[in-house]
């Protein structure tokens, strides 16, 4: 693109909506930047005409398993390539994925080999999480280095047998992300009380996908979530709670918050737009749709709302954990397996903006401003992510053209992944990304994919206000 006075492109008569306002003009792009806002500005070598669309910053989705072998050996069905296609053509411009350490390995060989994946692959621009699940040897060390290397965030388990960290372990990572200016993000569930209870439900012949909801028990998120915040209450290390699906899950975060602790939370589609009920389907239907912490039901739903409007929660991601209904993924164990050796998690890249964009745009719950935040803007902030999920001159020209009166019914395979099926089929959404701009260029136009492969970047992660550690609550020793 040109780097004179002129500019690359225009977008021009759209309606343009931030986390903080929404107002009619024209935005500037020049060498892959935001240049200018404003109305009338001067002509560009080229020309959009975004007259009654939404431009919104690109979405960023700061929770997706992407190209990674799971705790239990399986692979994700997505490459670099084809997720991010899909995250693409949903509207998402910036991923942030994990680098997957298991038991043994040296965590600065799994980011290198990683970071090979998404080179070569990815369309858009992304960052990772380090899944930190093995700190004997170097790693902790290997863990600071990568931290002050611009990977400021790791990922830990407090269930899964082969990944999961001890409590000891668990706060020596917290030490050393309080050290080196990173965040630490959980999935927290009590690992005792989902094998007590998968240990029941199979003794009683309690087998079929449906029993998956039972297993993982909402005690089970509850006393995980409480311990986590009680932990970054007690080193000061800021932590980032994973997918909360419950409503005493939110309280919990609410009254951490409350009492000043470093804490902040997600939530996702498939607990917002889903119920347990969806886990119910003919012979192993529903193996599709299973996740953890599984679906709940109607009043956790309304609990997760009201903690977006709130700022309880703060971001909506995916958790896009794409697994094929067959031995590659879902049936790796067998096609009539029980609930606890069928794959985990389901695809989300390309639906979790329309669905939240007809909640909350078209149906008007929240509103567009909270939608580009929860879904754009602080994620980008709270990760550190310069440069990403705001429409600011200087910001990356990473620009999403809404089309709010544009009707689609999903399918039951109309996605751009590797999955090979929508979990939201049937389910029809208004609005929708006509026009996908990343880093100033096109990618996605009325449907068509004209972005390439190995085009994304990776985004370093600054330090942000949401990394820095506060006063810990520590017992200190008196001289």
């Amino acid at each position: 693109m040109g780097t004179g006075t002129g500019f690359d492109l225009v977008i021009r008569g759209g309606e343009i909506v931030t986390a903080q306002a929404r107002f009619s003009g024209d935005i500037a792009i020049r060498d892959g930047r935001i240049a200018a806002l404003g109305s009338g500005l001067a002509q560009g070598r080229k020309e959009i005409d975004a007259s009654g669309l939404l431009v919104m910053p690109g979405g960023v989705d700061t929770h997706c398993h992407i190209e990674q072998l799971s705790g239990a050996g399986i692979m994700n069905a997505d490459t670099f390539e084809t997720a991010t296609r899909s995250a693409a053509f949903g509207g998402t411009t910036t991923t942030v994925s994990f680098a997957a350490q298991h038991p043994g390995m040296s965590l600065a060989r799994v980011m290198a080999d990683y970071t090979v994946l998404a080179d070569r692959g990815a369309l858009i621009d992304h960052a990772y999480h380090i899944i930190v699940a093995d700190i004997s040897g170097t790693n902790l060390d290997e863990l600071a280095a990568l931290m002050r290397a611009g990977h400021r965030s790791a990922k830990i388990f407090t269930t899964y047998d082969k990944v999961r960290l001890d409590d000891l372990s668990i706060l020596k990572v917290l030490d050393t992300a309080r050290d080196n200016g990173a965040l630490v993000c959980f999935h927290a569930e009590n690992d005792g009380l989902i094998r007590w209870s998968v240990e029941k439900l199979l003794a009683a012949g309690l087998t079929a996908p449906r029993y998956h909801a039972p297993s993982h028990p909402r005690l089970a998120e509850l006393e995980a979530l409480e311990r986590m915040c009680r932990f970054a209450e007690a080193t000061g290390q800021p932590v980032m709670l994973f997918h909360i699906s419950t409503r005493e899950g939110v309280e919990i975060v609410r009254a951490a918050r409350g009492r000043g602790a470093p804490v902040f939370a997600e939530t996702c589609p498939h607990y917002l737009f889903m119920t347990e009920e969806v886990l119910d389907q003919p012979g192993m239907a529903g193996a599709a749709v299973m996740c953890s912490p599984p679906q709940r039901q109607p009043a956790d739903q309304e609990a997760l709302w009201a903690g977006l409007q709130r700022g309880d929660l703060q971001l909506v991601t995916s958790d896009h954990a794409p697994y094929r209904m067959d031995a590659s993924g879902k049936f790796a164990n067998g096609e009539t397996a029980p609930f606890n050796r069928i794959a985990n998690g389901l695809p989300g890249l390309e639906v979790r903006l329309p669905l939240m964009f007809d909640a909350m745009v078209s149906k008007g719950r929240l509103g567009p401003e909270k939608f580009v935040e929860v879904t754009s803007t602080a994620p980008a902030r709270l990760f550190g992510l310069t440069g990403k999920g705001r429409l600011d001159p200087g910001a990356d020209a990473d620009v999403v053209l809404w089309d709010p009166a544009a009707r689609r019914v999903f399918g039951t395979n109309d996605l751009h992944d590797n999955c090979g099926y929508n979990p939201f089929a049937g389910r029809e959404v208004v609005g929708w990304p006509k026009t996908v701009i990343a880093r100033g260029e096109v990618i996605v136009d009325e449907g068509q994919l004209v972005g390439t492969p190995g085009r994304g970047r990776r985004v370093v992660m600054d330090v942000s206000p949401a990394m820095r550690p506060v006063a810990p609550a520590t017992w200190t020793p008196k001289a």
